[in-house]
Order: C-alpha cells, then sequence, then structure tokens
C-alpha cells in the first residue's frame, strides 16, 4: 500500500452549490480519499485537481474562511462527503468535518453526511444538535474479504456497529447498498441484518466506466471467474436483463414484508422501526419500472 501524500490546502468556501439529485450544497472538507475503493465514481475529481498520483494515495486537507452566518442555509440540505470520506481515519487529526459542523451549529439546512467510518461517533454531540440530519453508510456486502478486496475503509461490522449507535441516539440512518456488484451483492441479506437500526435503504446498481471499469472487470476474471460472462453482458453488451430481474425481486421482497417501496424518491422522517424505506437509485440506467 502506498503512503497517502498529505497537504494543506486553502479555499475561499468550502460550500459548494450542489448539482446532485438530492440538492443544496455539496461540502468536501477534503480532497481525495485514503478509502481507495476501487469502484468510486469520485476519481473522476482528479482530472479537475491537477493529481498526478493514483486515486486513494493523496489526501489534501481544506482549511476555509470561516462560515460566518449558518442561517443563510436554513431550508438546504447540506451534504457532507459526496467525493471524499469526511470521516476518513484523518479527520481524527485534522478535525475539519468537526469544525464544519461546529460552524454551521444554529443552521435548520437538513445537514446529511455519507460515509463508510464508525468515526462520526465522535461528533454525535454536535450532530444532535441540528434538527434534520442523516447519516450514511455504503455497506455493499457482509462477506469481509470481499469488502477487503475493494476499499481501505473501516470493517463492516464497524459501520453496522456505528449505524446503530447512531439510530439509538434517535438521529435518521440511511444503509446505502451502494454500489451493488451483481452476483455478488445479496441486496436482502443485507436488509436482513440492518433493519432494525435504519430508516431508509438505498440501492444502487455499480456503474463501470472510465479507468476502474478495466480494473473492476479484471477483478471479476480473477477472484469470480464464473460471473465474467454475467458482467460481460452487463458492462460490455450493455444488457439490462439482471437489473430488470432484481428490481423485479426487490419489490416483491419489499411487498412481501412490508417495507414501503419508492422508486427515485428521497423520503424524510423516520420509519417504523423494523420497516424502513426501500429506495430504488436505478435511475442512471434507465430501468425503473412503473409506479
Amino acid at each position: 500500500m502506498e503512503q497517502e501524500i498529505i497537504k494543506d490546502i486553502d479555499v475561499q468556501s468550502v460550500m459548494t452549490k450542489s448539482s446532485l439529485p438530492v440538492g443544496g450544497y455539496s461540502v468536501n472538507p477534503y480532497v481525495g480519499c485514503p478509502h481507495a475503493c476501487r469502484y468510486c465514481y469520485a476519481s473522476f475529481m482528479k482530472r479537475f485537481t491537477g493529481h498526478a498520483e493514483p486515486w486513494g494515495t493523496f489526501l489534501d486537507v481544506k482549511h476555509w474562511k470561516p462560515i460566518g452566518n449558518p442561517h443563510k442555509f436554513d431550508g438546504q440540505r447540506i451534504v457532507i462527503g459526496s467525493v471524499t470520506d469526511g470521516y476518513n481515519p484523518y479527520e481524527e487529526e485534522f478535525l475539519r468535518t468537526r469544525k464544519l459542523l461546529e460552524e454551521l451549529k444554529g443552521t435548520t439546512a437538513e445537514i446529511m453526511i455519507c460515509t463508510k467510518s464508525d468515526l462520526v461517533l465522535r461528533d454525535l454531540d454536535l450532530l444532535k444538535s441540528f434538527p434534520k440530519v442523516t447519516v450514511s453508510w455504503s455497506v455493499n456486502t457482509l462477506d469481509e474479504q470481499f469488502r477487503l478486496d475493494m476499499d481501505r475503509a473501516v470493517s463492516i461490522e464497524h459501520r453496522l456497529y456505528a449505524m446503530k449507535q447512531v439510530y439509538d441516539a434517535g438521529i435518521r440512518t440511511v444503509c446505502f447498498i451502494s454500489p451493488i456488484f451483481p452476483g455478488i451483492t445479496d441486496v436482502k441479506a443485507i436488509i436482513n441484518q440492518v433493519k432494525d437500526f435504519t430508516d431508509l435503504i438505498w440501492l444502487e446498481n455499480l456503474n463501470l466506466r472510465g479507468q476502474f471499469k478495466g480494473d473492476i472487470m479484471n477483478y471479476i476474471h480473477e477472484k469470480h471467474p464464473e460471473l465474467a460472462p454475467l458482467y460481460d453482458e452487463i458492462y460490455n453488451k450493455k444488457r439490462m436483463d439482471y437489473w430488470k430481474t432484481l428490481e423485479q425481486e426487490i419489490s416483491t421482497f419489499a411487498r412481501e414484508e412490508g417495507y414501503p417501496y419508492r422508486i427515485n424518491d428521497l423520503p424524510y422522517g423516520r420509519s417504523l422501526h423494523g420497516k424502513p424505506v426501500i429506495v430504488n437509485y436505478f435511475y442512471h440506467e434507465k430501468i425503473r419500472l412503473r409506479k
């Protein structure tokens, strides 16, 4: 594993108007991410930051002018960690995400944190001070070996522990089953594992494009050769059969188990205990079922 290259950078503002479907503001206290997820879409950021180093081997620590008036974000949605993880291991030392939360205290904005870490537990005191806050963890497997093959974040066990602690603290939680690897990610098993301590289940399929497509395809051929024909059908021949079938299976599963099921929605509020809302975000592959 390569040693990360860490440097400090000064930025005018850490708040950026978001182009994400969830809208509002996108906030990334760091550039880069040491989790080094092999499938990470955020690796495209290198085109804009001038980094020649491989994704996952550099981290720029942002320093910004203090947010003077948090109320100017009232009524907005603030997503922390759209192209980094604000709770990457170095956050324990640099405290940039904590500083951001401290500067936002008092706002009525909806705070949404996307992470793969349990370090978020450190900031429970701050999170509980916001009227609307959601913490989302990416979990696309219960198989620790596959997780190790894919990222350098904390274990699945640690993510699920953190999810339960945050849920029990009265904060809305999301289990983001993403990306779904065909033939590998067991969506139903993950839902059954987390249903008692999450409010929402987000589903997103694996997209292979850019530099990491070849790496993932090589991994499948090497570690899961029995799935190579399926991946060829999906990612080279662009067949959608697998995703259509999976979507039918999940919608049927949700109906039979009594889980509310949505497509491309972002409902707010706490779910009935043990009955999280399942939200299908397969929209970017244009394979939605009719509502």
